[in-house]
């Protein structure tokens, strides 16, 4: 009998996650008996067109026939390849790094389009120089300083972490899905 307790409590646990799986035909997307709403669409992607979506519906301005999600979609799955699938060797240089990012096909691809123009925002700073270029197989990013302290973040940064700084995503974003460039270029 002890035997069968612990198989019943297990088969009781997988139970619960499938009984709170939700047929989304169903759905009520309405106000929820007044609770606040969720903020998370549940997924990255999502999310961000998700809020491009409620800035342009909110705006009377918008001029819909400018607007192209499709192509944000494109950049977003962009960054996904780039975030998930890129193999990227870092070199710590004395003075900063040098980052040499590959992948398959898709994300060398991706590399290409992504490095190179995050290369020229982060050259907006001008506590360090940055270089981006695309190369046959991904990218090249480096990024250099002659402030020791800079130096020391750019390590702590590594390739990713400059990749997701100078905050402007979410305004390329924005105009990318009103038919502008993703980086201002």
């Amino acid at each position: 009998m002890t035997v069968l307790r612990p198989l019943t409590i297990a088969l009781a646990s997988l139970a619960t996650p499938l009984a709170a799986q939700t047929d989304h035909t169903s759905m009520h997307h309405g106000a929820d008996s007044g609770r606040a709403p969720l903020t998370e669409p549940g997924q990255g992607a999502f999310a961000a067109i998700a809020e491009v979506v409620m800035r342009l519906e909110a705006d009377p301005s918008t001029d819909w026939s400018r607007i192209d999600l499709d192509a944000l979609r494109a950049h977003l799955v962009d960054m996904d390849l780039v975030a998930t699938r890129a193999r990227v060797r870092v070199e710590r240089l004395p003075d900063g790094l040098r980052a040499i990012a590959t992948g398959d096909a898709a994300t060398a691809a991706a590399l290409g389009r992504m490095v190179p123009a995050h290369a020229a925002q982060l050259a907006a700073d001008a506590s360090w120089t940055a270089d981006g270029e695309a190369t046959t197989d991904g990218a090249i990013l480096t990024v250099t300083s002659d402030d020791m302290a800079t130096v020391a973040r750019i390590h702590g940064l590594g390739f990713f972490g400059l990749l997701a700084s100078q905050d402007h995503h979410r305004a390329h974003h924005l105009a990318i899905a009103t038919g502008g460039s993703p980086h201002g270029d």
